[in-house]
């Protein structure tokens, strides 16, 4: 069950460039084990619900939205917004705070930024508890951009191909770019919505009005629509299959994995391929779920997840 909700203890704008200041927001225990959360997206945003998952008698809780994200300015931002950027904002963001080192929590995304952010940095990091597993590998972007998941939600996937003409569907994701890069506002909104939209849709076992509607939300759709295309476009800025690859520089910390069964946005078998490229790692499989963080089983799994990083790391 999730914790209570809390409210922050103090909230911040942290400028980490000349162009980019980040939202930055503490909760929790301030001597409790410090913990980063790192939002989905790339372009999500964190919530008042992220907080739930840590036992505030125990965590430290910091949130932050990523580049171009949330609260973060200037608002879906593409300009020096990389993988790269977003690990070195988080340990900008550990070294303010003045945090030795702390647990790593991502999902969907945040679990990519967590393993590159682990990896580049393994000595500041506790443990990592990742939810809904994307390795960001080619192929991992095709099944849900190029047609694979569409077998499963074929009207949504309608929705999707509308704004584009039939003989730019053979690149779908670079027919995007052009029209979310557009100078036309209302060509840009309307590929932002039809993209944000196709992924609300499918992110839950059960159809989900409310998040459908979340995910409809201009100020949000636009920001997962352009940062999430920018990305994808440019490879994750990884090198393929960089994150399994890498293991070894962490494969000695502890970790807990939760993914849904029927994750139809990252597919499972990218968590069973990094379990097996990580042998301290626990993998708890919610076989009433897909990817949204909002599905009962997947919370309830990851509150476990923290609570029993806890007694690890005691």
């Amino acid at each position: 069950m999730l914790y209570p909700a809390i409210q922050p203890a103090r909230t911040w704008r942290f400028p980490v460039t000349d162009l980019h200041t980040l939202y930055v927001e503490e909760s929790g225990n301030p001597d409790g084990v410090p913990v980063v959360f790192l939002h989905g997206g790339p372009g999500g945003a964190c919530e008042p619900g992220h907080r739930r998952f840590f036992n505030p008698e125990a965590y430290r809780i910091i949130l932050f939205d990523q580049r171009g994200a949330g609260k973060s300015r200037p608002h879906a931002s593409l300009e020096d917004n990389t993988t790269w950027d977003l690990v070195a904002d988080i340990e900008k963001i550990r070294e303010m705070l003045e945090i030795e080192r702390w647990v790593v929590f991502g999902g969907s995304w945040g679990s990519t930024l967590a393993l590159a952010y682990a990896q580049t940095h393994p000595e500041q990091v506790l443990g990592l508890i990742l939810r809904g597993i994307f390795l960001a590998r080619e192929k991992d972007v095709r099944w849900f951009f190029g047609g694979d998941a569409a077998r499963v939600f074929p009207e949504a996937w309608e929705h999707f191909l509308e704004p584009i003409p039939i003989d730019e569907r053979g690149d779908l994701i670079g027919a995007y770019y052009r029209r979310l890069t557009s100078d036309n506002e209302i060509v840009r909104m309307g590929a932002a919505k039809a993209w944000s939209i196709w992924e609300g849709s499918s992110v839950t076992l059960l159809p989900d009005k409310n998040v459908v509607d979340h995910f409809s939300d201009p100020h949000i759709a636009l920001s997962i629509a352009r940062l999430e295309c920018h990305y994808f476009s440019h490879g994750c800025f990884l090198r393929p299959n960089q994150l399994l690859d890498d293991m070894e520089r962490i494969r000695h910390l502890p970790g807990f994995i939760v993914h849904g069964r029927y994750d139809m946005v990252c597919p499972i078998d990218q968590a069973l391929l990094l379990k097996q490229n990580w042998d301290t790692a626990r993998l708890k499989i919610v076989n009433d779920a897909g990817h949204a963080v909002t599905e009962p089983g997947i919370s309830n799994a990851l509150v476990e997840c923290c609570n029993a990083m806890l007694e690890l790391l005691a």
